[in-house]
């Protein structure tokens, strides 16, 4: 088999996956072409075609990326599933002690010799959902056993999100909560996920409470706690910070603004003063160029994609690759709507970019990977898998 013919490669499997995954890239290349003018008149002294050919060499190199992915059938990444969980524990370890500080946050890792820095959590993402996807397929005749099936899943998704936890907590506790879910697909008992799920939450609640009631003297050394502590703070509007609520403030201002039909593409005004436009508050510049109709659009291509997710577990004759394909979908959507909350002030500010839209090089990479075994799934879903495969139906 020639793996480098055009033939091979080229896109094959849902074709409205396909649309929406160009339709995103196109108008994220867009987006940040329009979001990036401030950024450029800093550090490109007003060279604004700087961010659109980066931006366009990283998409590029993602789509031949996911071109590749999908062109392997999904089966094969069953085989190295444990190889990436491990290696990411490797990765988050050495972000731990050597990893580079960047916006007061050591998420980031450089590569050697390169020099370029990626979110080892972005990776650490993907890796968990697949090994959780193999091993709720693998495990699916013990799957009710609280010690054989549910625990050793879920000692490696508790250590996954402990790791990634003190340089973002936000990524961790949405990672914990797909994890949650999928398992919840996998036909994981509902008793054992509450067992595990209630005291995460209370700790979670317990710990926001006595957070807020320290003193900011108290918190520091302990990393990003005084951080999480002002952004909770900015949200509840408890901040006596004339200047705490900034961000929020003028994401609702472009919002507000772009009114039905947007101010047309460039015609941002926001862009100017929002803190990472070009990333964590991309959805609101879309929203003021494009208006409600561009934001609804937007939002309705990830549901649409999410839609299309679970026809691809409909149609999936066994486990792995129907939770493959619901888990790792569940997991970018979430996270698209997460950041669309965000910028209408719905939860607490917490970094998450917009998938395939938000400005990145690495991340859109990763992020590109991850979709392209979406597509894998999609592409050789009539296919079978190994016959250790138990269906996924109960």
């Amino acid at each position: 088999m020639n793996w480098y013919s055009w033939e091979h490669i080229k896109p094959k499997g849902d074709r409205i996956m396909w649309m929406i995954i160009m339709t995103l890239m196109v108008w994220g290349l867009l987006a940040v072409y329009s979001s990036t003018g401030a950024l450029a008149w800093k550090k490109q002294g007003g060279s604004t075609e700087f961010y659109l050919l980066q931006q366009l060499f990283y998409l590029s190199i993602g789509f031949f990326v996911m071109l590749f992915t999908h062109s392997v059938h999904y089966s094969f990444y069953l085989k190295i599933s444990k190889l990436l969980m491990y290696l990411s524990y490797l990765l988050l370890f050495l972000t731990i002690f050597f990893g580079s500080n960047i916006n007061d946050a050591q998420r980031w890792l450089r590569i050697p010799f390169i020099g370029i820095t990626f979110q080892t959590s972005d990776f650490a993402k993907v890796a968990l959902i697949l090994y959780l996807a193999r091993e709720l397929a693998i495990r699916q005749e013990d799957i009710k056993d609280f010690k054989k099936g549910f625990m050793p899943i879920l000692l490696h998704v508790g250590f996954t999100c402990l790791l990634i936890a003190p340089s973002n907590l936000s990524t961790s506790l949405v990672l914990f909560s797909t994890c949650m879910v999928i398992m919840f697909i996998g036909r994981v008992s509902v008793k054992h996920i509450f067992y595990v799920g209630a005291p995460v939450l209370l700790v979670l609640g317990l710990f926001v409470l006595l957070v807020l009631n320290t003193p900011d003297k108290y918190l520091k050394g302990m990393g990003r706690v005084s951080t999480w502590k002002h952004r909770i703070e900015n949200f509840s509007k408890q901040s006596t910070n004339p200047d705490a609520t900034y961000q929020n403030d003028h994401a609702k201002i472009a919002i507000a603004t772009g009114g039905l039909t947007g101010k047309g593409p460039g015609g941002s005004i926001e862009r100017n003063y929002l803190p990472h436009a070009y990333s964590d508050f991309i959805y609101s510049v879309i929203t003021e160029e494009y208006g409600l109709i561009g934001a609804i659009i937007i939002m309705g291509l990830y549901l649409l994609f999410m839609y299309r997710a679970f026809r691809i577990v409909l149609k999936s004759p066994k486990a792995f690759g129907a939770l493959l394909a619901i888990g790792l979908s569940f997991a970018f959507v979430i996270q698209a709507l997460i950041h669309m909350a965000i910028s209408v002030n719905l939860v607490p500010n917490t970094g998450l970019t917009l998938p395939l839209i938000s400005k990145g090089g690495t991340s859109i990479i990763i992020t590109s990977f991850a979709f392209g075994l979406i597509m894998s799934v999609s592409r050789y879903v009539e296919k079978d898998e190994p016959e250790e495969l138990e269906p996924l139906a109960a």
